[in-house]
C-alpha cells in the first residue's frame, strides 16, 4: 500500500474498497448517500473527490476536483464531471467575479493534511462558493485505518478551522451513530456545516 494519495496505487485501493462484494451486497453506502442528499448542498464543488463516490449523489452541475490523476480518470470513466487540480487551475486562473457553486464539500480530505494545509485548501476554493461548506471527517477508529491520515480532527477542530476562514458554523453532527461510537465503529463520521456570513 502506498502512503501517497497522489499515486495510482491509492486510486486502485479506493476502487478495491468501494467494490468489495460484501459492501455491494449490503449497499453499505446507502445511509451515507441519504445523509449527503439531506444536507441540501445544491451545485457542489467536491474537492478531494477521489474516484467520485460522492459525485454520484450530488446534484447535476457539481464538479469534482482531486490531485490524483488516476482517481480523476476513474471518476471520468464513470461519466462524472471531475478534473485534476491542475485542470481546475487552468479553467480558473483567477477567482470568479461571482461564485459558481452553492457549496464546497471536503469529504475525508482534511485528515490527510496538516491544519495549516487544510486552512490553505479552504481559502483556495472558498471564492468559488456562494453559501455553504460541508466537511466530513472520520472519527477515531476510522482515522486509524489509513496510513495517509495526518491529522485527527474532531467537530470542534473542524468548526475552528471553518471559523478561521470567516465562516459561521451551522451544525456539528456525528453520523450514522452517536459520537461515542466513533471510538469503535470505523465508518462513523463527523459532519460539520458552515455558512458564509
Amino acid at each position: 500500500m502506498s502512503d501517497d494519495t497522489t499515486s495510482e496505487a491509492y486510486a486502485q485501493r479506493l476502487q478495491q474498497r468501494e467494490g468489495a462484494r460484501w459492501k455491494q451486497l449490503l449497499d453499505v453506502q446507502r445511509p451515507y448517500r441519504w445523509n449527503l442528499r439531506r444536507l441540501g448542498l445544491g451545485r457542489t464543488l467536491d474537492v478531494g473527490c477521489g474516484i467520485g463516490r460522492n459525485l454520484t449523489t450530488l446534484p447535476s452541475g457539481s464538479l469534482g476536483v482531486d490531485h490524483n490523476p488516476s482517481s480523476i480518470a476513474v471518476a471520468q470513466s464513470r461519466g462524472l464531471d471531475a478534473v485534476t487540480t491542475d485542470e481546475f487551475d487552468a479553467r480558473h486562473p483567477q477567482p470568479p467575479a461571482q461564485p459558481e457553486y452553492d457549496s464546497l464539500l471536503l469529504s475525508h480530505v482534511l485528515e490527510h493534511m496538516t491544519r495549516d494545509e487544510g486552512i490553505g485548501l479552504l481559502e483556495r476554493y472558498l471564492p468559488f462558493v456562494r453559501r455553504t461548506v460541508a466537511v466530513i471527517c472520520p472519527q477515531e477508529r476510522g482515522y486509524t485505518t489509513d496510513a495517509t491520515h495526518v491529522t485527527f480532527l474532531d467537530g470542534r477542530d473542524i468548526a475552528g478551522m471553518l471559523e478561521q476562514v470567516g465562516l459561521r458554523t451551522r451544525s456539528v453532527r456525528s453520523f450514522p451513530f452517536p459520537r461515542f461510537a466513533g471510538k469503535a465503529f470505523t465508518y462513523n463520521e463527523t459532519v460539520v456545516l458552515a455558512d458564509r456570513p
